[in-house]
């Protein structure tokens, strides 16, 4: 069980390295540029989703981006349920 803090644009090397190891086990956070996969049109979002694990994004993060509403297959969660996810995921992956 691992949380994956994706905060790589979707269209990088480390976004798709993160969907190769990513498991229906883990947790992905989009957080920086990485919450532009949680736009509802993004083609990355579908790879995201299809690698079982759940899918999570920041919400300051994607406000501030300019996505006042995610897709409705992403929880979007604040600083306190990001801290929850770190203690439920003791191993973290960093993916930038």
């Amino acid at each position: 069980m691992i949380l994956h803090t994706l905060s790589a644009a979707p269209d990088t090397p480390a976004c798709r390295e993160c969907l190769s190891v990513a498991t229906q086990e883990d947790a992905i956070l989009l957080l920086g540029d990485g919450v532009y996969a949680a736009l509802p049109d993004s083609a990355f979002l579908a790879g995201l989703l299809n690698t079982g694990a759940i899918v999570h994004v920041l919400q300051d993060d994607a406000r501030a981006a300019g996505i006042p509403a995610p897709a409705s297959s992403v929880r979007s969660v604040g600083m306190s349920e990001f801290v929850a996810l770190t203690v439920r995921f003791p191993r973290q992956m960093a993916w930038f």
